[in-house]
């Protein structure tokens, strides 16, 4: 996964890899500052959403992906 230019990212479950949501931003810089950011953002959006987080991963997402999300 290559955060070196400004991508669109979602996060997707670690068992099954399906698209769990769609950072609404482009991002650029680190992995590391870019999960940071996406995991923040969607602990922001649901008070389950910590336990959610321990399965999910932050990757880059195409534009099948987005339409089909």
């Amino acid at each position: 996964m290559n955060f070196n230019e400004s991508v669109k990212v979602g996060l997707k479950d670690k068992d099954t890899h399906k698209l769990v949501a769609i950072f609404p931003e482009k991002v650029s810089g680190s992995q590391k500052e870019i999960t940071k950011k996406v995991f923040d953002w969607y602990y922001k959006q649901s008070c389950s959403a910590e336990d959610e987080l321990r399965n999910l991963y932050v990757d880059t997402i195409d534009t099948d992906e987005q339409n089909l999300h």
